[in-house]
């Protein structure tokens, strides 16, 4: 009985805590949306200098642990140089950052997967090359990467947990607060599991929903569909 008196008790601070995270989500999935694409498009169809630095971009940030990135970016870069960036928005820079360079390779691959035909087909019709990037190549290569953008959703989600560590009031920082205080850490991190839960379902139904949406029907990646 004690432990649902807490649970009670502490649950709309704690769902609180789901706005942070949703919001860290949402701004790191759009960071790296941004940065994503022009690193898809620059190991693609960029010289070799562009493939090498988004190259090393890639590697670095799949390289080096998130709990990392995080002291480094928040206790060392932006505070050696003074930026007044608080916590939120600094795991909302990290994940971002982070994030980039996973969906540079998830949009890479869906650009790869594309006919090489439609490219030259744009240049036929006197295209130029960024012009048939941007109205053939992008739009068909966005929906393709869904799928994969709907796992980075994913594991975005669980990766914002590790933002307690800078004190960003999410929900783990605030079941970690309430749990070390009235000492049921079982039940309060049963809760913000079942809340993890639930986001992640929400999240995935909508992108789901979306790519059905932005679906074309008998059309599928290299050219092949129904016939």
């Amino acid at each position: 009985m004690q432990h649902l008196i807490v649970v009670w008790n502490a649950s709309p601070y704690i769902f609180g805590g789901s706005c942070v995270t949703v919001g860290i989500v949402v701004l790191a999935l759009a960071l790296g949306l941004m940065l994503g694409v022009p690193l898809a498009l620059a190991q693609v169809y960029g010289g070799v200098l562009a493939r090498r630095c988004a190259g090393l971009y890639v590697w670095f940030f799949r390289g080096v642990p998130i709990l990392v990135q995080l002291f480094l970016f928040y206790f060392g870069l932006f505070s050696s140089l003074d930026l007044p960036i608080n916590a939120f928005f600094s795991s909302c820079i990290v994940l971002g950052l982070t994030s980039a360079a996973y969906q540079s390779q998830i949009f890479r691959g869906a650009i790869l997967s594309l006919p090489s035909g439609q490219f030259k087909a744009g240049r036929a019709l006197g295209m130029s090359d960024a012009c048939s990037v941007r109205c053939i190549i992008l739009p068909q290569a966005l929906r393709l990467s869904l799928p994969g953008w709907a796992n980075e959703f994913s594991i975005l989600l669980k990766d914002s947990a590790i933002c307690f560590v800078l004190g960003t009031q999410e929900i783990m920082a605030r079941t970690h607060f309430v749990a070390s205080r009235t000492h049921e850490h079982l039940a309060l991190f049963m809760l913000a599991g079942l809340l993890y839960f639930l986001i992640t379902l929400a999240g995935l139904t909508l992108l789901r929903r979306l790519e059905n949406a932005l679906s074309t029907p008998g059309y599928a990646a290299g050219g092949t569909g129904a016939q």
